[in-house]
């Protein structure tokens, strides 16, 4: 049973969190509890991040984070794609739903690297360090391209400089407080470093609790959303199709510079959190379903390349 849990920690974690929205659900509006477990969940997720990302940043060398030649790469498909969309929403489309399905695959196309990426990277075979590089580049990209863009496609009153603050506060003290943590834990409390690095799969299992989360809140959104079945499969659809096409290109380029599986988890694992935030902060909150239903789709395609390693390693280890 145990081994059953390990292997198949994702497709738990998830389907964990759409039993739990409905149980929680079911005490109501008006009762204390779901308000109360909201809070909870709201303060739990930065610190499950906080860890996850602590754990993985111990593993890895600061002298190993030079970008390597695919980050430029993936981080100009991910500005290029992204203008392409909002330069046929500026220009003109009027219908209001291919507008809706058009701003959901634009935010999950800008959205930078999911900060757990590192984790499944690892666990994958990886490089944390080059997976790193390009989280903190595609975040600083993020910053910069959102607050530009999306006011010209949905009104906002909010200016660039605030916009680009609240982006950088939401974002980079969870990406460089354990970053610096980890670094301060190798140079003065080595015995602690060893602990930490010795524990493997610790930053894996924290994750899956912090998707349990997500996976309720998604979940949440899609039942209590004001939009009818059919649009939001629609959206999904093609978050879907937006998924597997950045896991492709990103794997595809990776595979010119020998690091496919960093590239590919850099360009496909997203962060989903921001994702759904920019898009209620800048746009049709209605948008928001796409990086919602990416979050399935995302940790589908991992759950099946973690079964794929598992299923090498053991013939490797047979053989």
């Amino acid at each position: 049973m145990l081994q059953f849990i390990k292997n198949w920690t994702l497709p738990l974690a998830m389907l964990a969190g759409v039993i739990g929205y409905f149980f929680f659900s079911s005490f109501g509006w008006t009762d204390p509890v779901k308000p109360a477990v909201r809070q909870l969940m709201a303060w739990l997720t930065p610190i499950l991040i906080f860890l996850q990302l602590f754990l993985t940043f111990c593993k890895v060398e600061v002298k190993d984070l030079s970008p390597r030649p695919w980050v430029w790469w993936l981080l100009g498909f991910q500005l290029l794609s992204c203008l392409a969309v909002s330069a046929v929403l500026i220009v003109g489309v009027t219908d209001s739903y291919l507008r809706i399905l058009l701003e959901g695959v634009m935010v999950c196309l800008i959205c930078p690297t999911a900060t757990a990426a590192a984790v499944v990277t690892g666990k994958l075979g990886g490089s944390a360090a080059a997976l790193t590089t390009y989280t903190l580049l595609s975040n600083l990209l993020a910053a910069v391209a959102v607050p530009l863009l999306f006011p010209l496609i949905e009104a906002s009153d909010i200016s660039f400089l605030m916009a680009f603050g609240r982006i950088l506060r939401k974002v980079f003290p969870l990406l460089l407080l354990p970053f610096v943590m980890a670094w301060l834990c190798r140079r003065w409390l080595p015995v602690l470093h060893r602990w930490v690095v010795a524990r493997k799969d610790l930053a894996f299992y924290l994750w899956a609790v912090a998707l349990v989360i997500v996976m309720g809140q998604t979940t949440e959104s899609v039942i209590e959303g004001d939009t009818s079945l059919t649009q939001e499969c629609g959206i999904a659809f093609l978050a879907l199709l937006a998924c597997v096409i950045q896991f492709v290109v990103g794997k595809q380029v990776g595979g010119m510079y020998a690091d496919r599986i960093s590239a590919g988890q850099a360009l496909g694992q997203k962060n989903t959190v921001l994702a759904i935030w920019m898009a209620c902060t800048y746009l049709n909150p209605a948008s928001a379903i796409a990086p919602g239903s990416y979050v399935l789709w995302q940790n589908v395609i991992n759950s099946w390349q973690l079964w794929k390693k598992r299923v090498k390693d053991s013939r490797e280890a047979k053989a």
